[in-house]
């Protein structure tokens, strides 16, 4: 069985050989599947911004956030300069990054960060917490003009020879989502239906990256067509409750937990926390693939980072009768 093979058993549970591994900034040619962004949200035409325009301050070694927002005032909305999605470059670096890597990966289209998160970027997360309820008419507009641009982009995935589109979009806090269940079913749930739909129906899966603790939607997400939900910190849920509800109708993507076990726990932790994992969410003829990223700027170790990979190695082999 080609890597190839695997991810797609994975994610269809269909009986993999083993649980597929994403390598996500480091060790990539170790990695089955090889996420490649395809929107410059981070670095573009030789500076420190995004497409849309806002520039980026950090400090620490991570992201970072913007530095202003752009929208100070919903007249500027007017003026926004939207990114072409047609843009001529835009795949220029998917080809050679994919005869580096060889036809038996599984290749995901990523738009780095999507949805709400740009923006929140754009307004900033304090006026468009409160443009919910003051603003509902221009959010929406603003909505509108993101989730269109990004549909534009999903319509050229499948020529340059990908399998799926990555979002990423956070919902969630520590504890809870950032709004009310219903407001996110009213206002971003068709939004979504509608990106997925469009990336179906080009043959494309849908992965679908969300921080923080989003327990209330996991249905409304699959529901929506996702097809691979990427749970950054599997450790602020009920695992075997999330398996119990959810095993066998998504394909999660977990790394062992930032902020907690892959930073601070021992080998038999980060080992322990695996197998839940698999144990819960790969249980139903595969639906898990493991993650790993360099996460040194958070107090990821060396030692940590290997631990977390062999973990995934070791206890990831199903041995299907």
């Amino acid at each position: 069985m080609t890597r190839l093979e695997n991810v797609r058993k994975a994610i269809s549970m269909q009986k993999p050989e083993y649980v597929p591994m994403i390598y996500y900034n480091k060790d990539q040619e170790l990695s089955d599947v090889i996420v490649i962004e395809v929107v410059s949200q981070f670095h573009y035409k030789g500076e420190w911004r995004s497409e849309w325009g806002f520039e980026w301050e950090s400090h620490d070694g991570t992201m970072g956030q913007p530095k202003e927002e752009l929208l100070k005032n919903w007249d500027d909305l007017e003026s926004l300069a939207v990114p072409d999605p047609h843009e001529y470059r835009r795949f220029e670096h998917t080809a050679p990054l994919m005869a580096k890597y060889g036809d038996d990966r599984y290749y995901v289209a990523s738009l780095a960060l999507t949805g709400f998160t740009i923006m929140s970027f754009l307004r900033g997360f304090g006026n468009i917490m409160m443009d919910f309820y003051e603003e509902r008419d221009n959010l929406e507009k603003l909505a509108d003009i993101v989730f269109g641009f990004e549909a534009e982009v999903i319509r050229q995935v499948k020529s340059h020879g990908f399998h799926a589109v990555g979002f990423f979009d956070d919902w969630g806090t520590q504890n809870s989502l950032l709004i009310s269940p219903n407001l996110w079913r009213e206002v971003f749930k068709p939004r979504y239906e509608e990106l997925f739909r469009i990336t179906h129906e080009n043959g494309l899966d849908v992965y679908f990256h969300c921080c923080g603790r989003i327990d209330e939607i996991i249905g409304d997400f699959i529901e929506a067509g996702v097809d691979m939900l990427n749970l950054s910190q599997p450790n602020l849920f009920d695992i075997e409750q999330i398996g119990r509800d959810f095993s066998g109708k998504v394909c999660f993507i977990c790394p062992v937990s930032y902020q907690t076990t892959s930073i601070t726990g021992t080998r038999e932790d980060i080992f322990a926390d695996v197998k839940r994992l698999v144990d819960n969410f790969g249980n139903k003829g595969g639906g898990l693939i493991g993650y790993l990223e360099e996460y040194s700027s958070i107090g990821l170790s060396d030692d940590n980072y290997r631990n977390c990979a062999e973990a995934f190695r070791e206890l990831g082999r199903y041995g299907w009768q």
